[in-house]
């Protein structure tokens, strides 16, 4: 049985995993609808569909995992458990995060304004960066799979002795950064692409404060706003990775299920709250979850639902 601690914390784990599957089912719906009304899909829309089922997908194998090592020890040291998880967690982890700094680089090329060459040539072959990420994606998949395999099969030689303990803290550790070389990649784009977005908006806002002084411009409020999110980004990127570090660091305390369920509810937050913030900044998807929620209230009330979508 978990002790009160653990328990606290896998019910936060718990809640930031539901509250992320809908906040990510959301985005998924209104992005669907989207394209069903227009018959097209904008590049924004196709990365915001994406990054919502990876994410889905992402919380799913992070809750399912961290409670099978939880409550059920046995059954994670089976080989199938090993093999699927594995490979399951690179392949759709490197999924989300590419999704996540496309995201990131749509806007950088969208929003910031540089009138350095380099800038300006990637900002007219916007297609042809999004299929060289692609290609690193690729890349890191086949980096990291074969590391599995290896991993995989020293298990295997060891597993009539204790394979925790022949396996040296330094070889783990250097086989889950060659493991990780596409995220890791992907995350320093991210922190790059995001602090030169706010570069660009704080010289843009700097400007507007020079030209238009002695009132508090709207625009300036929104790029301060924007600056807020991208921030909050980038933490919350941070924080999932230091969750996932800590659940992989339990493996070295004999199975600690504090560090565990720790790492689990740290990891569960940046799906599900990184995502809730993409629909307060995005004015569509914060207009359509406004109306969602008027609509809940009028079905609560007992209200005709038809004069809410109106207004």
């Amino acid at each position: 049985m978990p002790t009160i601690v653990e328990g606290i914390l896998l019910c936060f784990a718990t809640s930031a995993s539901v509250l992320g599957v809908l906040v990510n089912g959301f985005i998924l719906c209104k992005t669907c609808t989207d394209y069903v009304r227009q018959k097209k899909c904008s590049k924004i829309s196709f990365i915001l569909t994406g990054l919502a089922i990876s994410r889905i997908c992402v919380i799913g194998v992070l809750i399912v995992d961290g409670y099978l090592k939880l409550f059920s020890p046995h059954m994670v040291a089976s080989d199938t458990h090993i093999t699927c998880v594995a490979y399951l967690w690179v392949i759709i982890n490197h999924i989300s995060t590419w999704f996540a700094t496309s995201l990131n680089l749509f806007y950088l090329l969208k929003i910031a304004n540089f009138s350095h060459y380099i800038f300006l040539c990637l900002k007219r072959r916007i297609n042809t960066i999004f299929i060289l990420l692609l290609g690193c994606l690729f890349i890191s998949w086949s980096i990291s799979l074969p590391q599995i395999m290896k991993m995989f099969n020293d298990y295997m030689q060891h597993r009539n002795t204790s394979w925790k303990l022949h396996l040296l803290k330094s070889e783990f550790i250097i086989n889950h950064i060659v493991l990780n070389l596409g995220i890791f990649f992907f995350f320093m784009m991210t922190i790059i692409i995001s602090f030169l977005i706010i570069i660009s908006i704080w010289r843009h806002s700097r400007q507007m404060k020079l030209n238009i002084s002695g009132f508090n411009n709207i625009n300036t409020e929104v790029h301060v706003k924007a600056i807020k999110v991208l921030i909050s980004f980038i933490i919350l990127f941070i924080l999932h990775f230091m969750g996932v570090f800590l659940e992989t660091l339990s493996f070295f305390k004999s199975g600690n299920k504090l560090l565990l369920a720790l790492g689990l509810a740290i990891a569960c937050i940046y799906p599900c709250c990184h995502s809730f913030i993409l629909i307060l900044a995005n004015s569509q998807l914060n207009q359509a979850s406004l109306r969602a929620l008027n609509q809940l209230k009028c079905c609560g009330e007992g209200t005709e639902v038809k004069t809410t979508w109106q207004t």
